[in-house]
């Protein structure tokens, strides 16, 4: 099995900056996106940290005894620890925080993601979407209790509130969890500008795309700014390709 992989980011058409970031290994072990918030510089050095230090700790200890999972879930801590230093050492952006997705390829048979927030993880298998994983937010704990149905969470006006981000002294825990990945999987890490504008069926159809990865991304991106564009809009995606030998 190999990997095919790529990414793209845009500011959409409303915010004049980009809170968004993402990180792609050059080798393929790991992907990262990340959704700053608290203000224009707050957002943008607060997801640029996430994935600054994520990426940092896992090329350090790439080669440790640590476990996929453990590696992953303090990558994420060693996050939160860097944003809330410099909360301490800049005031002016001691509200900012962000989510994160994250997915490893320690090993191609033991792929491992970690999140926060609501930037998400997709899987494309065939023709069918997964989401792999669960928004830390108001409106998916009310969703998942039955206090509200799926059109209205979409347009309800606590849809944005986060019940979890990096950058808070009381975060408690952060979601590890191994994936079952088959060959012609294809993942989406996404930032919420793209889910926010676009419904599963149409980042299905966008991602089954028989173009290249480039031009899937660069789809699923127009989609969201042609529904309105209403936040930053990020998109990595990740292919599980057979081996031509």
């Amino acid at each position: 099995m190999k990997l095919s992989f790529t990414g793209a980011s845009d500011p959409g058409l409303i915010r004049s900056n980009n809170q968004d970031a993402y990180y792609i290994d050059p080798e393929g072990r790991f992907f990262i996106v990340a959704d700053g918030m608290g203000g224009h510089a707050g957002g943008e050095e607060a997801s640029r940290i996430a994935t600054q230090e994520i990426q940092a700790f896992l090329v350090q200890y790439w080669q440790s005894p640590k476990s996929s999972s453990e590696l992953l879930e303090q990558a994420l801590w060693q996050a939160n620890d860097a944003i809330l230093q410099d909360q301490q050492e800049h005031p002016e952006r001691a509200d900012m925080g962000t989510t994160v997705v994250a997915v490893i390829f320690r090993d191609i048979n033991s792929v491992w993601c970690a999140h926060i927030g609501d930037s998400r993880l997709y899987c494309l298998r065939k023709s069918e979407l997964s989401q792999l994983t669960e928004d830390h937010t108001w409106v998916a704990r009310a969703l998942k209790v039955g206090d509200i149905n799926i059109d209205e969470a979409r347009i309800h006006p606590f849809r944005h509130v986060l019940s979890r981000c990096l950058g808070r002294e009381d975060l408690s825990q952060v979601d590890v969890k191994s994936l079952d990945l088959k060959v012609g999987d294809r993942l989406l890490l996404c930032s919420d500008g793209l889910t926010e504008e676009l419904v599963d069926a149409k980042i299905a159809h966008c991602l089954a795309s028989p173009a290249s990865l480039k031009q899937a991304a660069n789809t699923l991106i127009a989609a969201a700014k042609e529904e309105g564009g209403h936040d930053n809009i990020t998109v990595v995606i990740v292919s599980l390709e057979e081996n031509q030998e």
